[in-house]
């Protein structure tokens, strides 16, 4: 079960990606459902994925 929510939370997150306010809001509601191994997996994931959208890069501030 808890997979499965790690992979919808990177589907939201992708479809959310166009704009960075509910970019946002979606990953502060998964980082109170995930595991914290899954977070640091986000973490990672998240890295790689806005490193071509910059205007994303203010939600890794949620992260630390």
């Amino acid at each position: 079960m808890a997979r499965a929510m790690f992979e919808y939370t990177k589907t939201i997150l992708k479809k959310v990606s166009f704009n960075s306010d509910l970019f946002c809001k979606e990953l502060k509601k998964s980082l109170a459902t995930l595991l914290p191994y899954e977070i640091e997996e986000l973490r990672i994931w998240l890295k790689s994925f806005i490193e071509n959208k910059p205007e994303l890069s203010i939600c890794m501030t949620f992260l630390k």
